[in-house]
């Protein structure tokens, strides 16, 4: 997100009221259990709605990662589109496509099974849910640091339409587009809505003067709802979409200042996402339990190649190119209803997943080591969850999730590539279709192969009091499970492929949400045990450079809190301030972090990557009607201590001050029978409305 020099304009085209949600009056649905303010619910978590998202400027997730106190939604730094999340400082730091996400993101209710590719600009989003801490009792897998909840605009029963172009420096112009509406009337309802956004890059290559971070993404994305009847819903959702740009914009410390953004590489580099998904939800209301039995099929296709000069430097050193393919296909079959004093929320869940990583290393034009590897996984699940509310004040709830996951992984170790991955006579291809693609399919992985499984019981338990209706009053204990798996990336020949097994998270936490008329005050206080941590050692090799491996280090232990209030001076002014605090550090270490052979000391006295102990900010916002729309205005001040950035600790991201100023006009006006109507009045909606269209709740 470009803080400063930015120049915004919006417009709108709307069928029906556009009503602006606060986060604290948006509708979320991350129990599971029908829609709820997220004011209500004994988990701590943030809401954005779509104005809330708008007003940001927010294109991706990463424009969220001041926004939220202990969250940072980043990507790896060497290959853009690749995501390394972490909430709390639980999450990954690796672009190893077999490293499994600590932060688990959904879109749609659609589980996103890799970091590859799960970086996109969002668009036509009803609202973004951010669950912080584990949540494996009721979502998906590997959650252990928390859920991304991304919903997108449902087709609606009225026509509507809407349009925005964005200029930012660079110059980077974004437009997008959606129209829906009904096809049969009360039976049949669709969207289509487009994104384009075309960055020229604002960055300059000292290497040759040339311009640097040039992107280009394009985005489809089709919507069919069809409710036959009032206790039956289907909704179809198909997106496509493709980015392809220069790759990262590598700086050399031992050449420039830290605190600069110069650089000089010889190597542009190249970074792509394609992508291809398809999300079917139906939803059945049922007698038994008043309940609703809802079923989400997922498939998604993405492919990543990247490319990046990881020296850093103007001389060909180390080059690399990458491609990283995976396919998954999930089914989510769920009931949720209630019987008497008990919600209950019960279900299924499976996903398999085809992955390949290819991982080519370039030292000069003709020297080149080559390796990779292949994996079939597949997770089983089942869930349930009962909230018993003993009174009108008191609720205590239970969960357990046990889950079964099979890896089958086979492996090559980064070798000459002028030999076959199982013997001579087979080179990699060279140039390909995405600025020297290479093309994985013809190569073959039998180097190494592993089979592995495991089975796990992911409990939780809970009690929330509600002693008012402006008082809740939490607090959670839960046991979270992120798989083992095997390293795709075995650069070293003399280092066997090596296998890691689960690591495991407790977690107890309590919180506080009070609303005090205008305003609210939430605040959580938490403490994790993570055992047979996952951690990724970054060592030098005379032959492939880097040598980067994936072991069960040991335990950890990480405990903070936070505090988040907001406070509505007028219908129109809204003043807002959060504050996190996180500390970390290993109780025990079983594998040398360091690279110096041995377990001692300096091992101990590591920290944890990825952990930036203080995070705080402060905004204040104010909207007024503009010429029959509306204009809005933003000031806010974001803070981020330094943290570092891999486990070796030989790398760190700076301490980061942000401050943004963002003014908004947008008019939003129709002809409907001969009649002008405005369509853009801030109003606020209760939480018994329905967020779009008909929706099927208690």
């Amino acid at each position: 997100m470009r803080t400063f020099g930015s120049i915004l304009a919006a417009a709108a085209l709307c069928a029906s009221p556009a009503f602006a949600q606060e986060s604290d009056e948006i509708v979320v649905t991350a129990a599971k259990h029908g829609e709820a303010r997220a004011q209500d619910l004994p988990i701590t978590m943030n809401a954005f709605s779509a104005d809330d998202l708008r007003e940001r400027n927010v294109e991706d997730l990463q424009s969220l990662s001041y926004a939220m106190p202990n969250v940072q939604f980043e990507d790896v730094g060497t290959a853009r589109g690749v995501a390394n999340y972490s909430i709390r400082g639980v999450g990954i730091n690796s672009s190893i496509a077999s490293v499994d996400p600590a932060v688990g993101l959904f879109i749609d209710g659609m589980y996103v099974g890799v970091n590859a590719g799960s970086l996109t600009d969002m668009f036509d989003v009803e609202a973004v849910e951010v669950l912080r801490g584990p949540q494996g009792a009721l979502y998906g897998r590997n959650v252990t640091g928390g859920a991304v909840l991304v919903r997108t605009r449902a087709p609606t029963d009225v026509f509507e339409a809407h349009g925005r172009v964005a200029v930012e420096t660079g110059t980077n112009l974004i437009s997008e587009a959606a129209i829906a509406g009904p096809l049969a009337e009360g039976v049949l309802a669709g969207r289509l809505s487009i994104y384009r956004a075309d960055d020229d890059g604002w960055l300059e290559n000292d290497f040759d003067g040339s311009s640097f971070g040039r992107n280009e993404t394009s985005i489809y994305r089709a919507a069919l709802r069809f409710t036959p009847s009032a206790d039956f819903e289907a909704l179809l959702r198909v997106e496509q979409g493709n980015i392809h740009g220069d790759g990262p914009a590598g700086q050399n410390h031992a050449s420039f200042d830290r605190g600069s953004f110069d650089f000089a590489i010889d190597n542009r580099g190249y970074a792509a996402t394609d992508w291809e998904q398809a999300i079917l939800e139906m939803n059945w209301r049922v007698g038994f339990g008043d309940g609703v039995i809802t079923s989400i099929s997922g498939w998604r296709n993405v492919e990543v190649p990247w490319a990046a000069d990881i020296d850093s430097t103007s001389s060909f050193v180390f080059h690399t190119r990458v491609l990283n393919a995976q396919s998954q296909r999930s089914q989510e079959l769920r009931y949720a209803g209630s019987f008497g004093a008990f919600d209950v929320t019960s279900g299924v869940y499976y996903l398999d997943q085809d992955l390949l990583y290819i991982d080519e290393r370039n030292f000069s034009p003709t020297f080149r080591r080559v390796g990779g590897g292949q994996g079939e996984f597949t997770t089983w699940a089942a869930f349930t969850n009962v909230d018993w509310n003993a009174s009108e004040a008191l609720t205590l709830s239970a969960g357990l999730r046990y889950t079964h996951e099979e890896k089958d992984s086979r492996i090559s170790r980064v070798r000459r590539a002028i030999d076959d991955l199982n013997g001579p006579g087979v080179t990699v291809p060279g140039e390909g279709v995405v600025g020297g693609d290479i093309d994985a399919r013809t190569l073959n992985f039998s180097d190494a192969p592993f089979q592995q499984d495991w089975d796990d019981l992911s409990p939780r338990v809970g009690v929330q009091w509600r002693p008012s209706e402006a008082t809740n009053i939490y607090a959670n204990w839960s046991r979270a499970f992120r798989g083992g798996g095997a390293n795709f990336r075995t650069a070293s020949l003399g280092l066997a492929p090596r296998a890691y097994e689960p690591e495991q998270q407790s977690t107890f936490e309590i919180g506080w949400k009070q609303e005090l008329g205008r305003g609210r005050v939430n605040a959580a206080l938490f403490h994790n045990t993570i055992e047979n941590m996952q951690r990724e050692t970054n060592q030098p090799d005379p032959i492939s450079g880097v040598q980067q491996i994936v072991l069960n280090a040991g335990d950890a232990v990480i405990w903070g809190g936070e505090i988040e209030a907001r406070f509505d001076v007028t219908d129109r002014f809204t003043v807002a301030a959060h504050a996190g605090y996180v500390e970390g550090e290993y109780d025990s270490i079983t594998e040398d972090l360091n690279g110096d052979i041995v377990i001692n000391a300096a091992d101990y006295a590591l920290e944890i990557p990825r952990l930036a102990p203080w995070t705080y900010g402060v905004s204040a916002s104010y909207t007024a009607p503009i010429a029959g729309g509306e204009g809005s205005a933003r000031l806010s001040y974001n803070h981020r201590d330094a943290a570092f950035y891999n486990d070796s600790n030989l790398g760190r991201l700076a301490e980061a001050d942000m401050i943004e100023f963002r003014s908004m006009a947008r008019t939003c006006s129709m002809k409907r029978r001969g009649a002008a109507i405005l369509c853009c009045p801030r109003r606020r909606r209760s939480a018994s409305q329905a967020v779009s269209g008909r929706r099927f709740r208690r």
